[in-house]
């Protein structure tokens, strides 16, 4: 969002606090109208920002932390008749620090490198509210997700119904571990029991492990346990042979699917100036 110069009387920096901020507000022409301690809580927060531009008229008020300890002041500022509210990145911040004499670090100090930030560079803020489009990318992405959850969850049934089918053992070993990628290769690459036994356990617990190297052992046991644990041959198993591949490569593609979504969601939300950092 721009910021125009013109739109605004004052110009209000909080350096932001866990018990107490600071405030300094600035005109269009640099005077200084206040400048104090505040304590962080609503009804003076709202009280100040209210009094403020009742004299002064709209006014843009700056944190240069808008989440945890900036909550509330953004809270309030945003609820507030005529002042609308951004935030200066941190890195912004220090720059603009090491423009301004003195090297001690105040609140006051602070408070003001802000606001006349503000004043002078308005380029430099950068908006609290999510934006359009911001917002929608999230929708479409949750959207996403969901759909791929939705087919996981399906395809993952179909591959443990039919492994329950052909040898229960066998998916009592694997079946809680289908959204491992290096069980499910193991399955592409050996769909049947019998081609698990003849690959035998150093093969199956290498393929495993190339993708899940802490898990690998004790999954690798578990197979052969359970390939142990049943000698006869179920009618459908040739036709296992064919199904159970394709169900598990269905299931590694969504869940690459799935993280590659989520990892676009993480980036979307740690660009958020709420975020937590």
């Amino acid at each position: 969002m721009a910021w125009e110069h013109q739109d605004f009387a004052l110009f209000i920096g909080l350096d932001v606090g866990k018990s107490e901020h600071h405030a300094t507000a600035l005109t269009h022409t640099g005077e200084k109208v206040y400048d104090k301690p505040l304590p962080n809580d609503e009804t003076r927060l709202r009280e100040l920002f209210t009094a403020l531009t009742s004299d002064h008229g709209p006014a843009l008020v700056v944190v240069d932390q808008p989440a945890t300890i900036g909550a509330l002041p953004v809270a309030v500022a945003q609820a507030t008749d005529a002042i609308e509210v951004a935030y200066l990145p941190g890195l912004t911040m220090r720059r603009m620090a090491d423009l301004h004499a003195g090297s001690a670090k105040t609140d006051a100090r602070d408070a003001f490198i802000i606001a006349e930030t503000a004043r002078t560079m308005p380029a430099a803020l950068r908006s609290i509210a999510v934006s359009d489009e911001q917002v929608a990318e999230l929708a479409v992405l949750a959207g996403f997700d969901d759909d791929l959850l939705g087919q996981m969850t399906a395809t993952r049934n179909r591959l443990r119904g039919l492994l329950t089918q052909i040898h229960p053992a066998l998916e009592r070993a694997v079946g809680p571990h289908l959204h491992q990628i290096g069980v499910l290769d193991a399955l592409v690459t050996w769909p049947t029991p019998q081609r698990l036994k003849t690959a035998g356990r150093g093969h199956v617990r290498n393929r495993i492990k190339k993708h899940n190297p802490r898990l690998a052992e004790r999954v690798t046991e578990d197979i052969f346990s359970a390939l142990d644990a049943q000698t006869v041959v179920v009618a459908g198993t040739e036709a296992a042979a064919t199904i159970v591949p394709i169900l598990a490569q269905q299931l590694q593609d969504l869940t690459r699917q799935r993280a590659g979504v989520l990892a676009q969601v993480e980036a979307l939300v740690e660009a958020h100036p709420l975020h937590r950092s």
